[in-house]
């Protein structure tokens, strides 16, 4: 094909489309103006292409009847929409119940939860009886499992102390680690004796829980791993595992600092942090202190509150932000508070009083007013010495009931003021510790938690604790990754022996994990639509399970967590549309599920499709209640439209299950159609074979859901004429091929069902398909997952029945941003196939094809030739080198352009000028959509957040800032030529509404360590959608010394768009429209000043 010339750009564009020597233009503005006077043929503007609007409609038309005529005949798309009106009559519509589904998929969830909790309790009565029948034996001698020393031997071949022959195997209900299902093992860090008198007691003692262990796996097939993890820090694990160390030799996991023990060994709880910054405190003593807090912090959960008062002469909230006030201790903002911690500075005196005074009036006024925690309070003070008379602050504000515990943390070697500290802690329950070095740290922190347990020990309240979402660290230095998220149930272990009831002794956590996963799937799929789904959240408002949360990112060829991936809160992946009362709906969904409360509410949202490029609009109805017993709730959500309606068929077993065996069929693998995963014997039959042995009797003991194995059965009956269609039409093409045949080089044609049933026939030889990922587990986008519906039903079922969806694929795929894009080497195109009975209308299948991008191209510089009744050449043609023809889909990516390496691009990015003006004029609109699950590189210069909310003032100056730098763009914009043209700017602003959603004024440089690349980050993006009610459009664009000619045309019965426009004009005056990712920069409220004691 002829090139399209390509003229010089005679300017240079900064990142925001403006010229970046704009001021130096305007210095030289009079002697251009009198160049221009001096020759007016300079004046002259180049006439434009005439493109006639009669002969585009005509290519339109043309190409989009043999592209349908192409696709019809290859899919068999009348032929399947055929067979299922033929089966109306033996077909039911019924209206989705959501209310009614969202409360049976809670009632089973707390079915199998509860088998968890029991297995949980025969646990700790188990360990609390072993440990009233043991006496303690400080000259013990026992041998144990050692996870990190089984299976070793030494240089002579004999196993090591602690490290007996222990079997391994890999098991596939345990990620296929190498497991003992037989008996547990124990780990130990690396900082505690595995020789401990306390230790090998402990372990003794704990020996008790194997069989429980076993008996409980047993009894509930579904467990996963089983554990103990003790107060002196030793781990028993069920099964035994093999633990390998870090890279450095070292076991660094200890379970006291899990979440789930220290959830369990306390209640929630409202903390202030008094850290005293007075000069005594300099050099080590400071690192000491802030290492101290930054391991308090980690010892808090989301249910916890918390504050940090730095006092010297004056009393200073590390963050002015929050004074007055104690916060939720969520990841994001315990980073926060260690970031300013780092950050502290020693000077003056120290006087500790007026410190004591706000923090006991904070925790008096939460406990007040009902607001934090409602459960522990306490004090953390940190300092190397109290001189002042601190007593009448504890008479006034805690004395005589106590209610706040004041523990204390003498930091040095230096033991002057001991007594004193001691005396704060001891008569305000408190403890007292005394941390002399950094590794002091972790095991004097501790110990607090120790004391706020003792209500628990004493009352013996075992409260069931159920974490957040997380991923397995355990195992991370163990034998392999494990990449799922999990949920842990765990309950504490006290001591029962009468001498030290009163003393309220914890012996430990024990707990055992829940795979979200396998939660989910008692939800099943088939039941909610095309585009619905099912998913879980906490009673923080923290997502456990959505389609939409992705709590990895890639770095480099690894798949690593992303540091918040665990406090994603549902506003975050539920996008509502809507101006006029943004975030209304939402914000109410999310309250009522974090209260527990049943109901349902609608919303429309925005869901973005394939890896964002695309949006659908959807009206969503969400029911929701919660689950008993636990602090999740489940919500459902249905479409609107045809995702309301489920459709039921039947059909005999026997025709069913003959229809089933074709070699083209499979089920989805992620579905339930029978449960496969729990006895042994199954775990090897794929959903499909499990099926035909449940229909067949071979397996009376598999337990199946019957009402979608009847709806597959019926789905494979009506499918089934799809073979010998597409098998008559391979035939055809290899009797008929030869290297110069016209044939169409339609290589898969493919069908999915709503049951999860997926036909694929090849109808060249699989040598010669062009993309072999497709359609396989390897590209998840085009097959039935737990999560979607494949991508190309997912589309087809938005556009109307008979129109095609058109999508390009590539050799490699472009998604990866370090990477150029492989080749364009594949068109898919799809269609939905409607049911309509008693005037309810649902999604039966989608059927389509994939063919080679070299046809699709040939066929339409066929169409392009055409040129109406007239006779002799063509006038005008997309062979001339004065029109530049593109076919682009409803979202603006080129699927057809004469020159290859433009294919898969947006069209804005190819020419900003056509696509300003198809966006000025309505034809497309720009939707802004975000991503609050994103990863940034952090900027070169990167300042803390902490400096720029020091005081009101420092705020003031920086909206100041903000405002100047808007301005100035302002002008500048205002001095350019033609129009500006927003493509999104490098830090775009946000003040108030929904998406301001953090106090940051910096892009969150808490999350992460300078060094790191990324980050975690809120981005915005544009995605541009067609407006179906313009189908044709045309007009000029003015370009300075030229007008740019176009004419725009809807293919039909297609999601494309046929564009010409003349290449001879160079509209260099309009900088590209780009697909972008924007870094949003919050910029922070002017809060009220910062008050110093």
């Amino acid at each position: 094909m002829p090139r399209c010339p390509t003229l010089p750009s005679i300017h240079n564009w900064d990142s925001y489309g403006r010229w970046p020597a704009v001021w130096t233009f305007l210095r030289k503005m009079p002697v251009i103006v009198c160049l221009l006077l001096l020759d007016t043929s300079l004046l002259t503007v180049r006439g434009q292409t005439r493109i006639p609007l009669e002969t585009v409609k005509l290519w339109a038309d043309t190409f989009g009847r043999n592209l349908y005529n192409t696709v019809t005949t290859y899919s068999g798309s009348l032929l399947l929409q055929k067979k299922y009106k033929d089966a109306e009559p033996s077909l039911k519509i019924k209206e989705v119940d959501g209310l009614e589904l969202v409360k049976k998929f809670s009632e089973d969830m707390e079915t199998m939860l509860r088998r968890k909790v029991e297995a949980v309790k025969s646990l700790v009565e188990a360990a609390e009886e072993a440990d009233l029948n043991h006496e303690f034996n400080a000259s013990l001698v026992f041998n144990y499992y050692n996870s990190v020393l089984i299976n070793e031997k030494d240089e002579k071949g004999n196993y090591v102390e602690l490290g007996a022959e222990f079997l391994l195997e890999s098991d596939a209900h345990f990620s296929n680690l190498r497991v003992n299902v037989s008996m547990s093992s124990v780990q130990l860090p690396t900082n505690v004796y595995n020789k401990d008198p306390d230790i090998l007691n402990g372990v003794y003692m704990s020996e008790a829980l194997n069989p429980v262990f076993v008996e409980n796996f047993q009894r509930d097939p579904t467990l996963t791993w089983q554990y103990f993890g003790s107060s002196t820090g030793f781990f028993r694990i069920y099964p035994g595992i093999k633990w390998k160390p870090d890279e450095n030799g070292v076991i660094v996991f200890d379970c006291r600092n899990s979440g789930w023990y220290i959830q369990a060994a306390t209640s929630p709880k409202d903390v202030v942090i008094l850290v005293d910054i007075s000069g005594s405190m300099k050099g080590l003593r400071m690192a000491i202190a802030k290492h101290t807090i930054s391991t308090i912090l980690d010892t808090l959960g989301e249910n916890d509150f918390v504050n940090i008062i730095a006092y010297n002469d004056y009393v200073h909230y590390i963050e002015p932000c929050f004074k007055g006030i104690l916060v939720q201790a969520d990841r994001d903002n315990r980073e926060h508070f260690k970031q300013l911690v780092d950050e502290l500075m020693v000077k003056g005196v120290g006087v500790v009083s007026q410190a004591l005074i706000e923090a006991f009036q904070i925790l008096n006024q939460f406990q007040e007013s009902r607001q934090g925690s409602l459960c522990n309070q306490a004090i953390m003070l940190i300092t190397d010495g109290a001189v002042e008379d601190y007593e009448p602050v504890f008479e006034k504000y805690n004395w005589p009931d106590r209610k706040v515990r004041v523990f204390t943390y003498l930091i040095g070697r230096e033991v002057t003021f001991a007594d004193r500290m001691k005396w704060i802690a001891c008569n305000n329950k408190g403890y007292y510790t005394q941390i002399s070095t950094l590794a002091d740290a972790q095991e004097n922190v501790m110990e607090y938690l120790h004391v706020l347990s003792r209500p628990m020990v004493i009352n013996h309240d075992h409260d069931i604790i159920w974490t957040e979402a997380y991923m397995d660290n355990r195992l991370f230095s163990s034998e392999a990754q494990n990449l799922m998220l999990l949920t842990t149930v765990a309950m504490p272990v006290f001591s029962k022996k009468n001498e030290t009831r009163s003393h309220g002794i914890l012996l430990g956590v024990v707990g055992s994990d829940v795979t979200l996963r396998e939660l989910m799937k008692l939800a099943p799929r088939y039941k909610l639509g095309v585009h619905g789904y099912a998913f879980l959240n906490t009673n923080n408002g923290y997502i456990l399970s959505h389609p939409d949360l992705r709590p990895l990112y890639r770095e480099g060829k690894k798949l690593k967590p992303k540091p918040n991936y665990n406090s994603v809160d549902l506003s975050e992946v539920e996008q509502e549309d809507g101006a006029e009362t943004p975030c209304s709906q939402q914000n109410a969904l999310r309250t009522a599920m974090i209260n527990g409360e049943t109901g349902s509410h609608s919303m429309n949202v925005k869901v973005p499709l394939d890896k964002g490029k695309r949006v659908l609009f959807l009206t969503n109805d969400y029911f929701f209640t919660d689950i008993s017993d636990t602090p999740f709730s489940l919500g459902v959500v249905l479409t609107r439209g045809h995702g309301e309606y489920i459709l039921l068929g039947n059909t005999s077993v026997e025709e069913g299950l003959h229809d089933l065996l074709h070699p083209d069929l499979t089920l989805a693998s992620d579905w339930i159609y029978c449960v496969t995963d729990i006895d042994p014997e199954h775990r090897k039959l794929s959903q499909l074979e499990a099926v035909v042995r449940f229909l067949t009797g071979m397996d009376p003991g598999l337990e199946c859901d019957e009402e979608l194995i009847r709806e597959v059965l019926f789905d494979a009956v009506v499918t089934a004429p799809m073979e010998a269609y597409w098998t008559a039409l391979s035939l055809n093409i290899s009797e008929t091929h030869t290297p110069r045949a016209s044939e169409p080089s339609v290589e898969v044609a493919f069908l999915g069902t709503r049951a999860g049933l997926l036909r694929r026939s090849l109808l060249i030889g699989s040598e010669k398909i062009s993309d072999r990922k497709s359609l396989t587990p390897e590209d998840e986008a085009s097959i039935f997952t737990m999560d979607h519906f494949p991508l190309w039903y997912r589309q087809a079922s938005e556009h109307p029945p008979g129109s095609f969806v058109f999508s390009l694929h590539w050799e490699e795929g472009p998604d990866s941003p370090e990477n150029s894009p492989g080749k364009p080497v594949a068109v898919r195109a799809s269609t939905a196939i409607a049911v309509t009975v008693d005037g309810k209308t649902a999604i039966a299948a989608a059927v389509g094809i994939q063919m080679r991008v070299d046809y699709i191209q040939s066929q339409f510089w066929a169409a392009t030739k055409q040129c109406g009744t007239e006779e002799g050449p063509c006038p005008k043609s997309c062979e001339d080198t004065e029109l530049d023809c593109f076919v682009i889909d409803n979202n603006g990516f080129i699927l057809i352009s004469e020159r290859p390496q433009e294919m898969g691009r947006l069209l804005g990015e190819v020419d900003g000028a056509l696509m300003t003006q198809l966006l000025s004029m309505g034809a497309f609109s720009r939707v802004t959509m975000y991503d609050y699950q994103a990863m940034c590189k952090l900027p070169d210069h990167h300042h803390s957040a902490a400096q720029a909310l020091t005081s009101s003032l420092s705020a003031s100056l920086m909206v100041v800032r903000w405002l100047l730098h808007e301005f100035l763009l302002l002008l500048l914009q205002w001095s350019a030529w033609g129009s500006w043209h927003d493509i999104g700017s490098e830090g775009h602003s946000l003040i108030g509404g929904c998406d301001s959603q953090s106090v940051f004024s910096d892009e969150h440089p808490h999350k992460h360590k300078k060094q790191d690349l990324l980050h975690p980050c809120d981005t915005e993006y544009p995605v541009f959608v067609h407006q179906t009610a313009i189908q044709e459009a045309n007009g000029i664009i003015e370009c300075g010394a030229c007008q740019k000619t176009f004419v725009m045309q809807q293919i039909p019965s297609s999601n494309l768009l046929l564009l010409v426009t003349d290449c001879t004009c160079e509209c260099s005056a309009y900088s590209p429209i780009l697909q972008e990712a924007t870094e949003v920069k919050y910029i922070l409220r002017i809060l009220q000043g910062e008050r110093s004691g």
